[in-house]
């Protein structure tokens, strides 16, 4: 499949594209459950519009076999003003609008829109907060949460990625 090119939108997270994977385990932790680890993938690809494909699936193992979330949507960006927003569907019923910007290699996302299927089960998510930040090569993500029983942004989940791909 020939790459698409990055639409001139896009030059800014220019240093995203690609697909990202921890080599270390990610640390998950919250008031309400018990802290776990996981390994992660996370892919941005160009479609030559002003909006990456994004995926982020992860795994309770590190051979990527045992899958545990999954989130599908797109990165996008506004042309005239350089705002972003990242529009994601989550595998347990979740989905999410997450508007920021971008500053030098740091993205900063805050939740203006959540909704999920009527039959999930509570807690529900009230307030999303996600920090993507370039350090040397690699991504550094924290994301930070809030739900109807823990009301304040707590964080969630803290892990390092390493670009294990530059085309998708």
């Amino acid at each position: 499949m020939e790459r698409v090119p990055l639409h001139k939108a896009l030059e800014p997270l220019a240093w995203l594209e690609g697909t990202w994977r921890t080599e270390s385990q990610g640390n998950g932790k919250y008031p309400t459950i018990k802290d776990f680890n996981y390994y992660e993938e996370i892919s941005f690809t160009s479609l030559g519009q002003p909006m990456f494909n994004y995926t982020m699936q992860s795994f309770s193992n590190s051979d990527l076999k045992k899958p545990m979330h999954r989130e599908t949507g797109f990165l996008r960006v506004n042309p005239a003003t350089g705002e972003i927003a990242l529009i994601s569907a989550h595998n347990f019923g979740l989905t999410t609008i997450e508007c920021g910007e971008v500053t030098d290699k740091a993205i900063i996302l805050n939740s203006t829109d959540i909704t999920r299927i009527k039959w999930a089960k509570d807690p529900r998510v009230t307030q999303v907060r996600r920090e993507f930040k370039l350090n040397d090569d690699c991504l550094e993500y924290v994301l930070y949460m809030a739900t109807s029983n823990t009301p304040v942004l707590t964080e969630h989940l803290r892990t390092k990625y390493v670009k294990v791909s530059e085309e998708v």
